[in-house]
């Protein structure tokens, strides 16, 4: 049974995209106080959630001011869950040369910079919690996905860097790592894939969730596949 203590403080980053929706929708069945941050103008979400709309994470000092301002708002952090990130598929040659630092940005700094700031508050809480989304792809990368792969490689390492790091402060890191997740623009673009197998946004926010709560105390440092029948 997952247990979550009342009027836990949680932080959803990406809070605008299919998956931050799903889980900001599934954290407002629970007893969390939820914050919801995204770069996107508009951010609809669970009534009475703290919204910040127009944040670049991949800043660290805007991520440092919007975590904090969580802080401020909320009375303190107690879990962060990392969702912002972005995806292309492109083969390496003829590709792109700036789609490799684009996507280390969009997947790597925004973790690592709203995890930075977040350390200070998380080590205050009676159970801090850290929640990356790494990604399948990373453990085995096909055609088209090396530099999408390579930087969810990097929130692979991130979370392992970061659960030794904070091992002795109660504050547990871990990472899901979903297959395809069933979203309209992935319906969209592979119209003859079986979309039944894919996993979907609200499985995976139902593990995240799981790691967020007092019951997953013991994990730290896992890298978690959540795949469906993939």
């Amino acid at each position: 049974m997952t247990t979550i203590r009342a009027d836990r403080i949680i932080a959803i980053t990406g809070a605008a995209g299919v998956l931050g929706s799903a889980v900001a929708q599934a954290a407002a069945e629970l007893p969390f106080k939820l914050a919801l941050i995204d770069h996107a103008k508009h951010c609809p979400g669970p009534e009475g959630a703290f919204v910040q709309t127009g944040v670049d994470l991949t800043e660290a000092v805007q991520a440092g001011a919007a975590i904090d301002a969580v802080a401020d708002r909320l009375g303190g952090l107690d879990v962060v869950l990392n969702i912002a990130g972005g995806f292309r598929w492109e083969p390496i040659e003829g590709g792109s040369y700036e789609t490799w630092p684009q996507l280390y940005r969009l997947n790597v700094l925004t973790a690592a910079n709203t995890s930075r700031a977040a350390i200070p508050h998380l080590k205050r809480s009676a159970a801090g919690r850290i929640v990356n989304v790494g990604s399948a792809a990373a453990l085995k990368a096909g055609m088209g996905m090396g530099a999408y792969a390579a930087s969810k490689a990097g929130v692979h390492a991130l979370t392992q860097a970061l659960a030794d790091e904070l091992k002795g402060d109660g504050v547990t890191v871990n990472a899901v790592l979903p297959s395809i997740l069933d979203t309209p623009a992935n319906r969209a673009d592979m119209p003859d894939a079986d979309g039944s197998a894919w996993v979907a946004p609200k499985e995976l926010a139902a593990v995240m969730l799981f790691l967020a709560s007092e019951a997953a105390s013991a994990v730290t440092g896992a890298l978690l596949p959540v795949t469906g029948r993939v």
